[in-house]
């Protein structure tokens, strides 16, 4: 069966189930000063993962070797728009000598920073 990329049904391209204004953020994102398309398809907790193996979709917390730190000038305003979007803040937001850290987890159990840094950023430790 061939489809094409993106794939998408119209009943199931959902951005996290957060709705429209989350759809739209997503849609109007840009990748090397071009529209970038990205469809975000809803598949239920415990459906096969593929034909090809027999693990299952989990989307409870979950340790995974991909973790994004994005870089942020207000931490307060992004984990409040994070937050909006369906994230979920793991603990307090934490001041260190480099700036500010908020660890978080999106609706499918992936984790993420917000980094907001302050002085030399990383290089406030870099140096010891």
């Amino acid at each position: 069966m061939s489809t094409t990329w993106p794939a998408r049904s119209a009943s199931t391209a959902r951005p996290w189930g957060c709705g429209p204004r989350v759809a739209s953020a997503i849609r109007a994102s840009r990748c090397w000063g071009r529209p970038l398309l990205s469809y975000l398809l809803v598949k239920a907790a415990g459906t096969p993962v593929s034909e090809a193996t027999a693990q299952r979709r989990e989307y409870a917390r979950h340790w995974t070797p991909v973790h994004l730190d994005f870089v942020v000038e207000d931490i307060i305003a992004a984990v409040e728009r994070a937050r909006a979007a369906g994230a979920t803040l793991e603990e307090e937001v934490r001041t260190q000598s480099w700036g500010h850290l908020a660890v978080l987890s999106d609706p499918f159990g992936h984790g993420f920073c917000l980094v907001q840094f302050r002085g030399r950023g990383y290089d406030e430790i870099a140096q010891r």
